[in-house]
This record gives C-alpha cells, sequence and structure tokens, in this order.
C-alpha cells in the first residue's frame, strides 16, 4: 500500500477517544462478577481484588514484578502525538504502584488500507520516544488489522514489595494530592469538534506526554501510604475505588481541585464526553454533594482522564515533600484536594 494514501483523520476512525474509550465502571463490574479475581498464587500478591493499576508478583524478597496494559483509540490527529500519549498513559500504571519501569510490549490494532504504512510507524515512534525517555524500551509486541486504530503497552517494571503503592494503604486522617488538573477529557471533546483553541491544545498535549516519574520517587517516602492514576474513570471514579479498597471515605474540597481554565470556560459551554455521565451513574450512590455544584463542576469531577495525574494519599506531615516530589518531576499543578476520614467506601464533596 502506497504512503501517499489520502488519509483520513485518526480521531473521524475511532467511536470515541483515549480513556474516555473504557468500559463504564458499573459496566466492568457486571461483567466480572462472577469471575475469580485470582488462582490463589501466594506470590501473586496484587490482583484486581482492590481495583489497582497492576498485577504485582513477587520474585523474591525485595523485588516484585508489576505488569499492567493499556490501550485506547486515538485521542489527536497526529500520529507521533497519539503514540506519545497512549505510551505516557500505559507507564502510568507502573509509576503509579511506585515501581520503575523496565521494558514494554507494544499493542498494535491499524485499519489497513484506511490509514498508511507511513502514519502506523509515526504512531509507533511516538510511542518508543516516551518508553525510552521512561528507561523501558519497546522489546516486541502484537499487530492485528483492525477497524479502528488502537494503540498502547503491556508495561512492566519492578519494585520493592514493602514499598508499593495501593488502593487499600490509604488511611483515616490522611491528605489527598491530585498531580494533573483535570479537564483532559473536555479538551479531547472540543478537539473532535473542532471547537478548540491552540493554546488549549498545547496544553492538553503537555499534560497528557508527560510522565507520572513522581510515583517512582513517592514510594520512597514513609508518609506515602497509597496512589493511583486518575484516567477514564474520572476522579470520582479513581478515588471512589482507593476508598473500597482502603475501606475509608474520601473528602473532596471542590474549591481546591485544579482545572485547565480552557477547560472549565468549554464545560460552562456544555462541552464534554458521553463518558462523564456514565461515570457520574457509576458512582452517584457513593456520592454526597455537600456543595451547590453546576453542571459543569459535576462534569469536571466525573471528565474521563487519558493520562491524567497521580492521586496520592499520604500522612499530613509528608505533605510538602510530596509536592517538593512532584515540582522536581515539572508537575507544577500539584494540589491538595481533600482528606480520608473513617467510614465506610463513600466520597463527600464539601
Amino acid at each position: 500500500m502506497p504512503d501517499t494514501l489520502t488519509e483520513p483523520l485518526l480521531t473521524s476512525l475511532a467511536h470515541g477517544g483515549g480513556c474516555g474509550c473504557k468500559l463504564a465502571p458499573n459496566v466492568l463490574a457486571d461483567i466480572l462478577s462472577e469471575m475469580p479475581l485470582a488462582i490463589g498464587n501466594p506470590d501473586l500478591i496484587v490482583d484486581a481484588a482492590t481495583s489497582d493499576d497492576a498485577a504485582v508478583y513477587r520474585v523474591n524478597e525485595t523485588t516484585a514484578l508489576v505488569a499492567t496494559t493499556d490501550f485506547f483509540t486515538p485521542i489527536v490527529d497526529d500520529p507521533h502525538t497519539f503514540g506519545r500519549i497512549a505510551a505516557t498513559n500505559a507507564l502510568s500504571d507502573v509509576f503509579a504502584m511506585g515501581a520503575k519501569p523496565i521494558f514494554c510490549l507494544a499493542i498494535v490494532g491499524m485499519p489497513i488500507g484506511k490509514i498508511s504504512n507511513a502514519t502506523i510507524r509515526a504512531i509507533l515512534a511516538g510511542g518508543q520516544s516516551v518508553a525510552e525517555t521512561a528507561g523501558a524500551p519497546i522489546a516486541g509486541g502484537h499487530s492485528i488489522d483492525a477497524a479502528e486504530p488502537i494503540y498502547g503497552l503491556v508495561a512492566l517494571g519492578l519494585v520493592h514489595p514493602d514499598r508499593m503503592l495501593l488502593n487499600s494503604g490509604a488511611r483515616a486522617g490522611d491528605v489527598l494530592i491530585l498531580g494533573k488538573p483535570l479537564g483532559v477529557g473536555i479538551y479531547s471533546a472540543a478537539l473532535k469538534r473542532g471547537i478548540i483553541e491552540d493554546s488549549d491544545y498545547a496544553e492538553m498535549i503537555a499534560s497528557t506526554t508527560r510522565l507520572n516519574t513522581p510515583g517512582t520517587d513517592l514510594a520512597g517516602i514513609g508518609g506515602v501510604h497509597a496512589a493511583t492514576d486518575v484516567t477514564g474513570f474520572g476522579l470520582l471514579g479513581h478515588l471512589s475505588e482507593m476508598c473500597r479498597g482502603a475501606g475509608v471515605s474520601g473528602v473532596i474540597d471542590g474549591g481546591l481541585v485544579p482545572v485547565f481554565g480552557g477547560a472549565r470556560r468549554l464545560a460552562e459551554a456544555g462541552v464534554k464526553t458521553g463518558a462523564s455521565g456514565r461515570n457520574w451513574d457509576s458512582v452517584k450512590s457513593a456520592v454526597t454533594l455537600e456543595r451547590q455544584l453546576s453542571d459543569a463542576d459535576l462534569d469536571i469531577l466525573c471528565d474521563p482522564q487519558t493520562s491524567g495525574g497521580l492521586l496520592v494519599s499520604c500522612a499530613p506531615d509528608a505533605v510538602d515533600q510530596v509536592l517538593d516530589v512532584f515540582a522536581k518531576h515539572g508537575h507544577a499543578g500539584a494540589a491538595v484536594i481533600g482528606r480520608m476520614e473513617a467510614g465506610t467506601a463513600s466520597i463527600r464533596v464539601v
């Protein structure tokens, strides 16, 4: 097939984009409701039971293997940028566990005949550039001819078994810190409608291609008890998983949550993804709204993030150190957004 093929925009080939393609949490829970979570192997020390970001297998007393996979359809039209975003997002799960990535495998599904080989090469090159920056080169993978463009990674990392950052580690009295502002899903919806401003697009790309490298360093701080990355289920969805895993209650101060300025403006104009409503339907029974929220406010809290920030639960006396780590890694938008309290697994927005 010649590389001179006249091609459609990548986003036009996908029914959704980025982590907004994820199955809604309640749908996924129903599908998996009758499936066993693990086979009882004592060395498989983290499985799907606590909705953590990756599985973990104990190799020996000082080393555990962290394994995860993530892939999706295009969130942008530039193929190299799509590859970079997808790889950054996949590696985020390794960082969220406090691990150091070691290598990756590529997952590739492309509509052969609709996009050129040059476009596919650019997607793969974008992913490769990010993986090599993270110190986790792509060692192989698998490809198929698919109806929609799909790209992502299997990402593997190593961590000390005593330093893993798990959802179940959050404690009552902890402070919640979010590593990146919200609004990527709103930006992606505006992009698909052709109404995103250049400055907002640049802001989206800068955030979605910024690796969550703080996670590895955070694992070495004794006061850091838990972490996850905020992606397709939105802030409320991923905090809900952390609350369930740890058996505690989360409190979000709606006035403290960082949001991209352009995304807030777009949300107030009614721009949102279909996934935000599905995310709200999945968590609303466990959420109490103690402050007046506009429709835009609620959409932002449920906005599906592609390559979103880390959500960290840490002791109050570790907050300054955690924020310093984020700043050191270039995450200037990190902010305290709430706390954990004793109680049933639920969320209050105050």
